[in-house]
Parts: structure tokens; sequence; C-alpha cells
């Protein structure tokens, strides 16, 4: 009798204790991402500590608005940022987390993702002062997803995820508390 169970219960869909790989959270990627304004200078130190901190070349952000008390128009580039994926994420996201004490705030999460930010890059260990540099700090923004995400991203025949698939705050927390040894104020 269990083995008609057991065989009737792999047909649905196997065992109930073993987990579903599509539910399973994974890190997308890493975002460092240094606002500047309209100085060019401040720009070009940007754009160089995140080369040296991530080994990898960023991008400029053009200014989307018109602000005029603080001189913004559009298309100026006012920031840069470098997105990591993989392993370089997870080494740079365990690094920076490092520097602010493996401690967030419940507020810097929300759906899907979950921000902060570092005030000196010195703080990060391993790195150490650059004198043409000086002090900048920059914002980390980490995104994550489940298989099946690329559903809503493709060209040809794009979908929507379901609610029930989408990654929750709460999920995002326990994952981060698990296996990234992040606490909570």
């Amino acid at each position: 009798m269990k083995q008609v169970q057991q065989l009737q219960a792999q047909k649905l869909g196997g065992n109930k204790n073993q987990s579903n790989p599509m539910r399973e959270i994974l890190l997308d990627r890493v975002i460092l991402n240094i606002t500047v304004g309209t100085d060019e200078a401040k720009l070009l130190k940007a754009m160089k500590l995140l080369e040296l901190l991530s080994g990898e070349k960023p991008v400029k952000c053009l200014a989307r608005k018109r602000i005029a008390t603080w001189k913004i128009r559009p298309g100026l580039p006012i920031g840069c940022k470098v997105t990591l994926r993989g392993e370089k994420a997870l080494a740079m996201l365990k690094r920076t987390l490092e520097s602010v004490d493996n401690k967030l705030n419940s507020k810097q999460f929300k759906n899907g993702a979950f921000t902060f930010g570092i005030k000196e890059y010195i703080q990060i260990s391993d790195f150490q002062y650059q004198r043409d540099i000086g002090i900048i700090g920059f914002d980390v923004a980490c995104v994550f997803k489940r298989r099946g995400f690329r559903v809503k991203e493709k060209k040809i025949k794009r979908g929507n995820i379901p609610n029930r698939h989408k990654i929750s705050e709460t999920e995002i927390i326990n994952y981060v508390q698990k296996n990234l040894n992040v606490k909570f104020d």
C-alpha cells in the first residue's frame, strides 16, 4: 500500500518534503552606484573608484529631468554605476556587508531587492585609501530572482510573473539572515 502511494506521489510531483527548485531564491545582480551631480572632476573620481572596487568598467548615468536649482538638465551625466553578476556579485556583496558589520535595517528591504549605503569606501576590508580619489561613499543595491523570471524579460513571447512566484520582503530577510549572516537593528 505504501509503495503505491509513493509511486502516485512521484507521478504527481514527488515528495512534499523535497524543496521545489523553482522556489529557490538566487542573487541576480549587485549594483554599485555613485551620484555626484554636475561636477565632472568628481564623476571621473567616482568612475575610477568603481573600476578599482569591482574590476569592471563603470557606465555613466544621465539625468532624465530638469532641476534648475541644481543646474541639472536632461542628458547631463550625474553619476555612474557598475552591475556585477554571478560569483563577482556574491563576493562584492559579502565584502560590502562586512563594512557595515553585517547589520541592516528591515526598512531597506523591498519586494525582490534591498539597498544600503557605505559612507566611505575605506570601510571595505582590504581596500586602501587612494589619494587621487579622496573620500567618496556609494550605494549598493542587491536584486534577487527565482528561476523562471526570464519570462518577463525576453523579447519574444513575453509573459508575466504571478504574485505567488514573486519574492516578498520576508523571504529576502530570511534568505539574508540564513545565507549571509546579517543581523537587523
